[in-house]
């Protein structure tokens, strides 16, 4: 395998492993936060018991999610040597700041698991919303170095690749870095809330006492209506994604719609796939003049096909797949969300209606199916900007590394992830196997 190549296959699995678990550290908190809440307002002891077996799963979660970070940022040093030299002289104050919003979460959270059963009801609240505002300031930093990568800004280059003129707040926020980041906090909170109706769904499948039932049914209605909340924001966030797409990187806008002519009135391509032979999109479905709406509003906007610009700048048609998989999953959760909630409110609230079990399974894919969500735009973010690491400034090839002994240190690495999701999954099933929620209620009860 190519260096270059094997650097990305490196260290894009070593991010997308990281993903997941970065990704419920921000999203988890908030509904620990919310559940909190609901508790303190309603008196209702149930989400007590929710916000405890919920931060027990996230303290796990940030046991893993902290080692695969730090390899990750050990890795951009390896790795992108060429990039991290740039970084460091424009890019490198979200690094710094992180730290702080780590120090903050890390430190609440401490307080709220050892000390929030002592502590006064409104201490209880500030703690937890302080693990929750370090966790997406933490994303919402790590995330300006990804936006700034799409739309540098802060510094000027010389021909010889001197760096001058450094701005580093410009550089902090560049012309994509609001659009980005919020996107990334609400996906991020999104996915968290389908986790928790993953689970609360799940468990609701098997026969339960009327206890426990009740409890697992508050828990998938606040989770369902905290998804479907953030689903829309996702998908209008999205929709201002595509804007800056559109007036700051239209190749990649290009490449998502597998529009190959600059032209008015631009279609909107829904699915098939981009033929690199014919050019064209083959078996997907084009909405008239919508591409042309979505880039700025307006039928009659032109946008710009790959054709304006050089073939080699040109980013890999599989792009346009995987903004397809990205949009196409984020419809389909808000859609189960909405359908998940109107048949709570008339049939299960109403009537007294258990959910129909295709419903309920379709509820415990939500979990999985937006994490997958998130992988495929971090995938299309990243690819999509190929083949630049910073855009129009410095090429994927000059970016990495020139050590070719790679491929033993990736195996490596992959049987580390391996090993270290099975033991995730180990150690939760087994503590909540042997703290189930009904031995919680009994404790609140005695």
């Amino acid at each position: 395998m190519d260096t270059v190549v094997l650097a990305r296959a490196f260290f894009g699995t070593s991010l997308g492993f990281h993903i997941i678990f970065a990704t419920l550290g921000v999203g988890l908190p908030l509904m620990i936060v919310i559940a909190e809440i609901i508790h303190q307002v309603k008196g209702d002891n149930d989400y007590a018991i929710m916000a405890k077996r919920w931060t027990k799963a996230f303290a796990v979660l940030l046991g893993v999610a902290i080692p695969s970070g730090t390899i990750v940022g050990v890795q951009l040093s390896l790795l992108w040597p060429g990039f991290m030299e740039i970084v460091g002289k424009v890019i490198s104050l979200p690094f710094q700041i992180e730290i702080f919003a780590f120090f903050l979460e890390a430190l609440f959270m401490s307080i709220y698991v050892y000390a929030a059963d002592r502590l006064p009801r409104y201490f209880r609240l500030i703690s937890v919303f302080f693990v929750a505002l370090g966790a997406v300031a933490s994303a919402i930093l790590i995330s300006a170095v990804n936006t700034w990568m799409n739309t540098p800004d802060g510094f000027k280059i010389k021909p010889d690749g001197t760096i001058y003129d450094v701005s580093p707040w410009d550089a902090f926020f560049n012309p994509s870095f609001l659009s980005s980041s919020f996107h990334v906090a609400i996906t991020a909170y999104m996915t968290g809330a389908f986790a928790v109706a993953s689970v609360a769904a799940f468990k609701l499948l098997k026969k339960r006492p009327e206890r426990e039932r009740a409890y697992h049914l508050k828990g998938l209605f606040m989770s369902l209506t905290v998804a479907l909340l953030m689903s829309f924001v996702s998908a209008v966030s999205g929709h201002h994604s595509a804007q800056i797409l559109h007036q700051h990187s239209p190749e990649k806008l290009a490449a998502a719609e597998g529009l190959f002519e600059t032209q008015r009135y631009a279609p909107l391509a829904i699915g098939g796939y981009t033929d690199p032979k014919t050019e064209e999109v083959k078996y997907g479905i084009e909405i008239p003049w919508a591409l042309s709406w979505l880039a700025a509003g307006k039928f009659d906007t032109e946008v710009k096909g790959l054709y304006e610009f050089p073939r080699e700048t040109w980013p890999p048609f599989y792009v346009h797949t995987l903004f397809n998989l990205m949009v196409g999953i984020g419809t389909l959760l808000l859609g189960l969300a909405a359908v998940a909630l109107a048949y709570w409110w008339f049939f299960v609230k109403r009537k007294g209606k258990p959910f129909p079990k295709w419903l309920l399974w379709s509820l415990v894919l939500s979990g999985p199916l937006s994490m997958l969500g998130i992988e495929f735009g971090w995938v299309f973010s990243c690819s999509g900007r190929q083949p630049w690491t910073i855009y129009r400034v410095q090429t994927t090839a000059e970016a990495a590394t020139k050590n070719e002994d790679l491929g033993v240190l990736f195996l490596l690495f992959l049987g580390l992830y391996a090993l270290l999701s099975v033991l995730t999954v180990l150690i939760l099933t087994a503590y909540f196997k042997r703290n189930p929620v009904s031995k919680d209620m009994e404790k609140l009860q005695s």
